[in-house]
């Protein structure tokens, strides 16, 4: 296997998530392994440039201010198992360059002019703007265009800096390399695989913020060719990584047009002006051509939130005039429950014409009971305690009973919390995503309680309980929900029992809300067999790629034999 052979397989592989990233790292090990470009036997040997390079990087080191250089031991044949190619020689990162780690400022040093200060964010992201400090600083740690940089905590990555002038920050080497050992641009190949092989090590730490130390980075072991070679493989790579470029814009004009086509076919669905013959060509259109259209999971969202639209719109199924209506299924709604201080329903806030034979009223008007907030104790380790569900329960908007936390509180004052199945819960308050969200709980009566951030409701049972949540959990139903949420925190809105109470549906004659319960849950299925087909495509393209890149990395037996 060789890149040829990579190249050849690419349209199979080329939709796997992550196949350009993936790419542009196989380039790299191509590069630092010497697969890229073959060897030359009249290319100048390394090995006495290295010694040269050493003595000279000590005399550098003794005139530069905040660092001394030390000899590193010589590589033996256990610290480097990998082949090496005719003319390379090992060495180590310390061998490459002096490594100057930047200052330790504070926020409290930060001006908004001076001298910028280059910090992890500004080598990851061009676009963040700059902190400014004052004062003057050692040479060592000022970063001019085309500096080499090298970060080694939260970020393991090595870059070549483009921009202004600026002093550097701590968590950041700076690189003073030597040139006759190694090319500028190759060196920053090297660096780039290194960081990586680091951070996939023992090496790299911490569990919320990975850094690596400077002393197994200066020792960590590379593979540096002749100079000319170096030159070469740069080119190469240039030319291979330009290649990812325009496959890489290739992929994202493909998606780009299947996502538009995507949306505008789903878009007339649901747009006002269309009619009802318009609206059979466009379901057929988007039924059509929704499995050529959809490459990747995530884009089975927006198909199941159409589904929604359409369920509380009256578009899914065809309405009957001897169904009855829903005005007099309300009436018999009414009847069983007193109709005063009921809230009622705004008309305005739905955009669309009610379909014919079908009532408006508010969430309220359909509720036996509720809505009630739940309960708020501590948590306890106690587990014959009581068990209390989490946000995390009903945040997809099907229940899911294995996030619970039990917790301190008596029977006694559990007794009106517990749920019942068949119960609408809905989220009080949660991000502006989720806030609003709601499940209809299925789990075993008195298996839980709720807490404090969930409110229950009991729907009148006259009404189809599936096509109520499906109102609530419709593009329609969150949007009403989002607009409503306030609060301080903008990270947490809430809604109050008011504005639940208050939640505009319409409602459909009886037999009509079966009829689409039964539709959604058939569109939903295809959607889940469409997804499934994707993430199995998705899985059998990134196994594919994985077993390319392995062979492909994977020394030959001439390679080995030449190792010992």
């Amino acid at each position: 296997m060789n890149a040829a052979d990579l190249l050849h397989h690419y349209a199979r592989i080329s939709e796997a998530p992550d196949a350009i990233p993936k790419l542009r790292s196989f380039v790299l090990d191509l590069a630092v392994r010497g697969k890229l470009v073959e060897q030359n036997n009249t290319d100048e040997s390394q090995a006495q440039i290295l010694n040269r390079a050493q003595r000279k990087l000590q005399e550098i080191a003794s005139r530069t201010e905040r660092l001394r250089w030390k000899n590193t031991s010589i590589v033996s044949a256990a610290d480097c198992e990998k082949p090496i190619p005719e003319g390379w020689i090992k060495a180590r990162v310390n061998d490459t360059g002096l490594y100057v780690n930047g200052l330790a400022f504070k926020p409290s040093d930060w001006k908004s002019e001076g001298t910028p200060i280059i910090r992890i964010q500004n080598l990851t992201n061009p676009s963040k703007e700059f902190n400014y400090v004052q004062g003057e600083f050692p040479e060592s740690v000022m970063v001019r265009a085309g500096d080499l940089l090298v970060s080694w905590s939260a970020t393991l990555e090595a870059f070549k800096w483009t921009r202004q002038a600026g002093v550097l920050n701590q968590h950041i080497f700076r690189v003073i390399p030597h040139p006759a050992l190694a090319d500028h641009d190759f060196l920053l190949l090297l660096l780039k695989n290194a960081i990586r092989e680091m951070a996939e090590s023992d090496h790299a730490h911490g569990l919320v913020m990975t850094h690596i130390n400077r002393g197994p980075f200066l020792n960590h072991v590379v593979l540096i060719p002749p100079i000319a070679e170096q030159r070469r493989i740069v080119a190469k790579v240039d030319e291979l990584m330009a290649l990812c470029d325009r496959l890489e814009e290739a992929r994202s004009a493909r998606e780009g047009v299947r996502d538009k086509l995507t949306a505008t076919s789903l878009a007339r669905l649901t747009a006002p002006e269309t009619t009802e013959q318009d609206f059979q060509s466009h379901a057929r259109f988007a039924l059509q051509t929704l499995p050529a259209l959809t490459t990747r999971p995530d884009q089975i969202k927006p198909f199941r939130q159409t589904i929604l639209n359409l369920a509380v719109r009256g578009k899914l199924v065809e309405q009957d005039p001897a169904e009855g209506s829903g005005i007099e299924l309300m009436a018999t709604v009414g009847s069983s429950r007193n109709p005063l201080n009921r809230t009622r329903a705004d008309c305005d806030l739905i955009d669309f014409a009610m379909p014919e034979g079908w009532d408006i009223q508010s969430l309220d008007a359909i509720t036996q009971d509720g809505p009630k907030n739940g309960l708020s104790p501590t948590k306890t380790e106690n587990q014959s305690a009581p068990k209390a569900i989490t946000l995390t329960a009903t945040t997809s908007g099907q229940f899911n009973g294995q996030h619970f936390k039990r917790v301190d509180v008596s029977l006694e004052a559990a007794e009106p919390f517990w749920l019942q199945p068949n119960d609408l819960l809905f989220q009080r308050g949660n991000t502006p995503e989720y806030v609003g969200m709601a499940a209809i709980y299925d789990g075993p009566e008195k298996e839980f309680i709720y807490p404090d951030l969930i409110m229950r409701v009991r729907i009148a049972p006259e009404m189809n309980l599936r096509f109520v949540h499906l109102w609530c959990i419709s593009p329609v139903g969150r949007n009403y929900l989002t607009a409503n949420a306030t609060g301080a925190q903008k990270t947490m809105p809430k809604i109050n029992q008011g504005v639940l109470k208050a939640l505009p549906i319409m409602v459909p004659p009886l037999a009509e809300q079966h009829r689409i319960v039964v539709r959604v849950d058939a569109l939903m299925a295809l959607c889940d067999r469409l997804e499934t087909a994707l993430n199995t495509a998705d899985t059998s393209r990134t196994r594919l790629l994985e077993a390319l890149l392995h062979e492909a990395l994977a020394p030959d037996a001439a390679s080995m034999e030449a190792a010992e």
